[in-house]
């Protein structure tokens, strides 16, 4: 009975939202709403479920529930999808900082209450977890037809295609239905495994295993001063060791960077310089502190003792239209502008830094959505996905000649190359179709026939 009653509550806001007001939307105040001009306006963010006492019935804390809507002005671009879902990263590592992210987009809804769970298998493995960048499953609709005319279901690709890239080096990210690894989305190498020292023996000479063993401690001693693993890996364990929080004294919720660069006091000048210079945060992640610090806590979470006013107060700060200028975000950061289709794109980037992806098929589909439902529909879906793959063929990040000397498979590339160029083979097709109808309605074919006289 409640469900009931909650569910004709949704449905009658449901049917008040579609009749908008000729003057707009006047908030609970009687002051209009600040984002009635949807392409001029402030950024907001509503905690409607996250602050202190809110449980469910056993007691329990209830999830964080956040509405935000970043600003925009004009002059400003937005980049559409790929700019909300920067925005959306940044504000949730302000205010949770959760190692992992469940990409969804409108029109789609979880059918499976276990799919994030089989997800947390993949991404929490011991082995495994720590090199992956996402877990993705299949798309599914609602409302197709038993024909599927309009060959919505892409059988060929999620059934046969995806599973075969699940072998190689993942699937590609096709825009909904993924679980994220939070650092992946950095702009961060993987962590590099260990490998497992050579056993020894006492038939050698001892001076034989000295000579291998100074080898040894040169090369990690090398190699431990380059790459994300070594440089951001030992500054987050400097911050755990020191047994220090990064939080400005005072104010009980934010970090500082000033306090962040006393973590580097037990290196020496040059390991200090190359932190410093290949982590210049600000130019890198933008003007926030406390998301800085966010991106250097590897499992997620929060210091202990943070203010949510506070926090809300950055998190506004980082959906400013202007905080990704001078910037990496859209470059090497999250999600990648330059295209329609930034799900190829910032899949593409990932597994070029060496990163892997799982693909997840539950017997009961994870997530469904809402297909096209008549012929229109599906042809501008059709010609915007064709429209991103040109984008991308004919910029930087083509895979054609992207990404060589990187951590990208051969048989990976040739799968994203497949995804690029495939608008291209509508011309052989086009050919292929039209010129036998010519020959048979005009009743000359294009092989010239073979002649019996002499």
């Amino acid at each position: 009975r409640e469900y009931e009653e909650f569910k004709v509550k949704i449905n009658a806001l449901v049917a008040k939202a579609l009749k908008k007001p000729e003057e707009g939307w006047v908030m609970q105040d009687g002051t209009p709403w600040p984002g009635n001009n949807t392409r001029d306006h402030p950024g907001m963010i509503q905690v409607y479920l996250g602050s202190a006492g809110a449980l469910d019935v056993e007691g329990k804390e209830l999830p964080k529930l956040v509405y935000i809507s970043r600003e925009k002005r004009p002059g400003y671009p937005h980049h559409k999808k790929a700019g909300a879902m920067n925005a959306l990263v940044r504000v949730s590592a302000v205010l949770t900082n959760a190692p992992f992210m469940l990409n969804l987009d409108c029109d789609h809804y979880i059918n499976n209450s276990k799919a994030i769970r089989e997800a947390m298998c993949f991404l929490m493995d011991p082995q495994l977890g720590k090199k992956l960048c996402y877990v993705q499953f299949p798309q599914r609709f609602d409302g197709i037809d038993r024909h599927d005319r309009y060959a919505n279901r892409n059988t060929v690709f999620f059934d046969i295609n995806m599973k075969g890239l699940d072998g190689i080096q993942g699937p590609v990210y096709v825009g909904t239905g993924t679980v994220f690894n939070r650092q992946a989305l950095y702009g961060y190498d993987p962590p590099v495994s260990e490998k497992r020292p050579k056993m020894t023996c006492d038939c050698w000479p001892k001076w034989c295993c000295f000579c291998c063993g100074s080898r040894k401690t040169k090369s990690k001693k090398k190699s431990g001063t380059s790459g994300r693993s070594g440089l951001f890996s030992r500054l987050y364990k400097k911050k755990k060791m020191g047994g220090k929080d990064y939080v400005r004294k005072g104010s009980g919720s934010m970090f500082d960077l000033e306090e962040i660069e006393e973590g580097l006091e037990g290196y020496d000048e040059l390991e200090k310089s190359s932190l410093m210079s290949q982590k210049n945060f600000e130019k890198r992640f933008g003007q926030s502190p406390v998301f800085i610090a966010s991106t250097l806590m590897e499992n997620g979470g929060l210091p202990e003792g943070t203010n949510t006013q506070s926090l809300v107060k950055e998190a506004i700060h980082n959906i400013s239209c202007g905080y990704e200028e001078k910037t990496e975000w859209g470059k090497e950061i999250g999600w990648i502008y330059g295209s329609v289709t930034e799900d190829i794109l910032t899949g593409f980037k990932m597994h070029c830094r060496g990163w892997k992806s799982v693909y997840c098929m539950p017997k009961r589909p994870a997530f469904k959505g809402s297909a096209p439902i008549n012929l229109s529909d599906r042809l501008h879906q059709v010609l915007r996905w064709a429209l991103g793959s040109v984008e991308i063929f004919l910029s930087r990040h083509c895979p054609l000649w992207y990404g060589y000397g990187g951590k990208l498979k051969y048989l990976e590339r040739l799968a994203y190359t497949n995804t690029i160029v495939y608008p291209f083979t509508s011309i052989p097709l086009l050919a292929y179709c039209t010129i036998p109808a010519v020959c048979l309605l005009t009743g000359k074919f294009i092989i010239p026939t073979v002649s019996t006289h002499l």
